[in-house]
């Protein structure tokens, strides 16, 4: 496999910003691309607040602020893909357009390029079939917030090679961060051990059981998480969770995985947590 220096990132959401920070602090070239302008100017914000968060905590130099901006371009384009190494599409957890991206970054980016998923449930199978490339593509799971957070999750599809994983792993670990290889799974390894559980906790505020701060509280001080499953859920996104649980319910098929009724009514009313100023918790 070629060096990879020029990455692009589709999706400027929370999740996209993040894995444009990290590539950019670790010297790549990026193009973050989303085809709406006001996302990208938010996601440049963020990640210019969540830099100088870390310099001001020194986990990095001050004068690595700029210069990892300087790495980092918007663009509404799909085209700018033409000179990329490797692609990660980060957009909304719908396999409808996710596959509709694969077909387009098939036809528009090099022979060489790499493409990935930041996918946290859809079949990387699936994805790598919409393109002539199977064998180069891969599932390659961040952890939110991804400036912070060390594991990454890297997914082998049915037709993924070894020198794709290989090249996804250490490209991971270039990062800084920690890869862990898994196979193809609905909600692969993360997600079908954590929706569960965050389920349950809904179903216990449904209930009556407890409140959602007893609930956290509970998870925090008995079980040791540094965060509660409801406040966890309101940073992933309700909507997104309840996509992931949706996903693990129709795949494999289990009562176990069916969403919690309240989860649906709170995604109904727009309460998607962070993101939306309100979900378990209000946000300011």
């Amino acid at each position: 496999m070629n060096e990879i220096r020029n990455v692009v990132v589709v999706g400027a959401g929370i999740m996209g910003s993040g894995i444009a920070h990290v590539f950019a602090l670790h010297d790549r070239d990026v193009t973050l691309i989303d085809v709406d302008t006001d996302r990208l100017a938010a996601a440049r914000r963020i990640v210019e607040r969540d830099l100088r968060r870390q310099a001001g905590k020194g986990v990095i130099d001050a004068g690595r602020v700029e210069e990892t901006l300087a790495r980092i371009r918007g663009s509404t384009e799909m085209a700018r893909v033409a000179d990329a190494d490797f692609v990660i599409e980060a957009v909304t957890e719908d396999a409808r357009v996710k596959l509709d991206i694969f077909r387009e970054l098939d036809r528009l980016a090099p022979e060489r390029a790499l493409l990935a998923s930041n996918t946290s449930s859809i079949s990387i199978t699936r994805l790598a079939g919409a393109t002539t490339r199977q064998d180069r593509v891969a599932g390659m799971h961040f952890m939110n917030p991804v400036p912070v957070m060390p594991l990454v999750e890297i997914v082998r599809g049915m037709e993924t090679s070894d020198s794709t994983v290989q090249a996804v792993v250490e490209l991971a670990t270039s990062l800084d961060k920690r890869p862990v290889v898994v196979r193809d799974s609905p909600g692969f390894v993360t997600n079908r051990v954590l929706l569960p559980m965050i389920n349950e906790a809904v179903y216990c505020l449904m209930e009556g059981v407890a409140d959602a701060e007893s609930i956290d509280e509970i998870m925090r001080h008995g079980m040791n998480h540094p965060i509660g499953p409801l406040a966890l859920a309101d940073l992933i996104g309700l909507d997104t969770c309840l996509a992931i649980l949706e996903v693990l319910h129709r795949e494999l098929g289990e009562d176990k995985y069916r969403p919690c009724p309240l989860l649906r009514q709170y995604v109904a009313a727009g309460r998607l947590g962070r993101k939306s100023g309100r979900g378990f918790y209000v946000y300011a």
